[in-house]
């Protein structure tokens, strides 16, 4: 049995009993988040090496850290260490998204190396083994799509992405409508390319019932990916965007039927106008399914600082409602991240999830604030590097001033507003 098989006979698991110490909430707030829908939790049946994680309403916003070869650079060592920074850093899960090299070995040794939960997107093993084999990526059969996910479901991954709502007519809407930038999304590519190759409807759509029964298997989160998400802020919310979420909609109520936790993909590029009004439109349509986003990015003109952007877009999605942010790196639209770029995109969204959890008022996230202003009327240096984002950056930027006697930095000095504050007026 599922953990939402459990939840809708009101009986609350181990698995509920851990999160709810994690988050610090009731373990019947957990249990009927997930026979609601609103929160799942995560952790696949033959994973029992890491702790289950709870991601939705009620709980704190979570964030992942992608990582993962590409086929220019395959390199296992720079990966696993990728694994090491990003549990160091405070990510909450890894999502493997390798396309180079051997996946499944790959992917067994990201999950060995790492505590956390993980993720993966099965159709880029899917179309890595067809390219393998000399043959065309169009050419994969849908058995050849489930063989992989049921490997992946073996393997012990806890959830997969899978892009269920790229069919015949959601990619029909973006072909009528027009975008700037087409589809941007890989797995989104692939299967678009695959239904036109063979004039069928995507596989992942059309059986998606074989896709819930090895989901339920395992217990496996199915993470409804956002195929159709715009690249840019210019095709933000268009018709090929709305239909596809939609479909997920229906999916979403179809997959909790049969037992199987759901959470929804967001888009990428949005407006910062149009941020607000996408949450509420995913909550509304998904039945207040988990939401997790990739940022978003309301400018697409800072390269380079990708993770500025995002943090920007993601405390705003995470004030109105998103679950869990998939972290966005400097180098994003640039190059594959490599270990400094991993830490700094995973902080950009530490700050704006917890910048998010003092919006929705989640215990604690407010108090922490309120302890670090404390902290810096007493000139507790040491309370401030503990309490603070990154202890390390906070540490080694610290310069304390001399000629305020170390109780203030160099930035004032003798004209610190706090120090000349305690100073008696005469």
């Amino acid at each position: 049995m599922t953990q939402l098989d459990m939840a809708r006979k009101g009986q609350i698991t181990e698995e509920m009993e851990i999160c709810a110490r994690n988050e610090g909430v009731t373990p019947e707030l957990i249990r009927k988040g997930v026979e609601d829908g609103t929160l799942v939790v995560v952790r696949n049946k033959v994973h029992g090496s890491i702790q289950p994680l709870a991601i939705g309403k009620g709980v704190r916003t979570k964030i992942n850290a992608n990582i993962g070869t590409s086929m220019d650079h395959v390199d296992l060592e720079l990966e696993l260490a990728k694994v090491r920074i990003s549990e160091k850093a405070g990510a909450d899960t890894i999502m493997d998204l390798s396309t180079g090299g051997d996946l499944r070995d790959i992917r067994k040794k990201i999950m060995k190396a790492s505590a956390m939960v993980v993720g993966t997107v099965p159709i880029y093993q899917a179309a890595a083994r067809m390219l393998f084999e000399k043959k065309a990526i169009v050419e994969m059969t849908g058995d050849d799509m489930f063989e992989v996910i049921e490997e992946n479901g073996a393997d012990g991954v806890d959830f997969i992405t899978v892009h269920c709502g790229v069919t015949r007519r959601s990619v029909a809407c973006i072909e009528e409508q027009g975008r700037e930038l087409g589809i941007v999304s890989r797995g989104g590519s692939i299967l678009s390319k695959w239904m036109t190759f063979n004039n069928r409807e995507n596989p992942l759509y059309e059986y998606y019932d074989r896709l819930i029964e090895i989901a339920h298997r395992y217990d496996m989160v199915l993470s409804l990916g956002d195929g159709l998400r715009p690249g840019c802020i210019a095709d933000a919310t268009d018709a090929g965007q709305v239909q596809e979420l939609i479909l997920l909609g229906e999916l979403t109520r179809k997959a909790r039927a049969k037992g199987v936790q759901v959470m929804i993909e967001g888009p990428g590029h949005v407006p910062i106008g149009e941020i607000v009004a996408n949450v509420k439109l995913q909550k509304s349509l998904c039945n207040n399914a988990p939401f997790y986003v990739l940022g978003p990015l309301p400018t697409d003109i800072a390269p380079g600082y990708d993770h500025i952007t995002a943090a920007i877009g993601g405390a705003i999605a995470g004030a109105a409602g998103v679950d869990y942010l998939c972290y966005v790196t400097p180098s994003e639209h640039l190059r594959l991240p490599v270990l400094e770029d991993v830490k700094e995109g995973i902080i950009a969204s530490k700050i704006a999830a917890h910048i998010a959890d003092i919006a929705k008022g989640f215990p604690g996230a407010y108090e922490k604030d309120l302890q670090m202003a404390r902290f810096r009327k007493n000139f507790d240096w040491q309370g401030q590097i503990d309490l603070s984002i990154d202890p390390e950056r906070t540490k080694a930027w610290l310069e304390r001033s001399e000629s305020a006697k170390e109780e203030g930095c160099t930035m004032c000095g003798e004209f610190c507003a706090i120090k000349l504050g305690k100073k008696p007026a005469h």
